[in-house]
């Protein structure tokens, strides 16, 4: 079991376009001898997300003269996420650590949000819920990809139980993600991940569910599966994978599930947890090293609370290297300009320790 962990002290309260670096590290041109001509445009339908992609490599070669903005660190004088600055933060509903609530000698620390998208007193209908930060370390420069098993482990731990704790509660939907860089939605540096617990499920939740009951097999799987036959598997960790879909919407876009999955995370066997929170780091963990330390999300797809059968609950991981423009805003068509395959090649070649 995975222990050591201070939960649920609380239930919550009230409520430009940037291009890879493809250099010393990804410069790498396709497979000599694949059956298709590189960098030929191709319309792709993605069965698990019921998006439509244009594959089209080419385009990672047209020349880029507008800067794009830079990453770097944001000069706050004090961060409220920093250990000794605990009172900048509501009280905590859940913790890691061997010392009290809300002072310092914490492992992973959870509290509402202050400025929540959800929840709150003044909520209006349909804006109910909660809205909670989990801060994945004290340390201010860590990020997913740089926590060790331990630590990993104690994150995920923390937004299993969090999920937990608002499906109890009876929130329709509970949404988790890490947002890392300004580019990928983060306003504050220091390394956190966000719970949302919603009280309605989202239109894109209820596609998704409908999409696989309508299925005549596991979406996940048979998608997993198409990977791996495609070259598109990147690493395994017991019986979670994380690979590189045929049907992929963004540049270097992983998905990691577990074999076997059920439909909700915050029903997650240890096993199952413990492998898929190593797998994800893993992932982050090669993309900091290929792409240069990019801004990324991690999002965890997940059934209602109410679970549906069909569903198997898995995560993206997904580095933000590109905007839609107005050919996607105006069609809802999808560019992809990285080849999955070419994308899990490199990824595969990445030594990590």
């Amino acid at each position: 079991m995975i222990t050591n962990r201070v939960v649920a002290i609380g239930p919550g309260y009230g409520g430009c376009r940037r291009t890879p670096t493809l250099g010393r590290r990804a410069g790498r041109g396709p497979t000599v001898g694949r059956p298709y001509a590189p960098g030929v445009p191709e319309l792709r339908r993605d069965r698990l997300t019921g998006e439509v992609v244009l594959l089209a490599p080419g385009r990672a070669a047209r020349p880029h003269t507008v800067r794009g903005t830079v990453q770097g660190s944001s000069g706050a004088p004090r961060c409220p996420f920093c250990p000794g600055h605990e009172s900048d933060t509501p009280p905590e509903v859940a913790r890691v650590s061997d010392g009290p609530p809300d002072g310092p000698g914490w492992r992973v620390r959870a509290f509402p949000n202050l400025y929540p998208i959800v929840g709150g007193t003044e909520a209006r209908d349909g804006a109910t819920g909660n809205h909670e930060v989990v801060v994945l370390s004290p340390d201010h420069l860590r990020d997913l990809g740089g926590l060790d098993d331990d630590q990993t482990i104690d994150v995920f731990g923390v937004l299993r139980d969090r999920s937990g704790a608002h499906a109890q509660a009876g929130h329709a939907y509970v949404q988790i993600a890490v947002n890392h860089g300004r580019e990928a939605g983060a306003s504050i540096e220091h390394p956190h991940a966000q719970v949302l617990a919603l009280d309605f499920v989202p239109p894109a939740v209820e596609a998704a569910v409908s999409r696989f009951r309508a299925a005549a097999t596991d979406l996940v799987a048979d998608d997993r599966a198409r990977a791996e036959t495609d070259g598109g598997l990147v690493l395994q960790r017991g019986e979670t994978g994380a690979w590189c879909s045929p049907g992929s919407a963004a540049p270097y876009e992983v998905r990691v599930a577990a074999r076997g999955a059920g439909a909700r995370f915050a029903a997650a066997p240890d096993d199952e947890l413990v492998n898929t929170a190593l797998a994800v780091r893993d992932c982050v963990r090669r993309l900091n090293w290929l792409l240069d330390s990019p801004p990324y999300n991690v999002v965890v797809h997940d059934a209602p609370t109410g679970g549906d059968e069909r569903y198997h609950w898995w995560v993206t991981v997904l580095p933000r290297l590109s905007v839609p423009a107005g050919f996607e805003l105006g069609t809802g068509l999808l560019v992809e300009t990285v080849d999955p395959r070419d994308a899990a090649e490199q990824l595969r070649a990445v030594a990590t320790p």
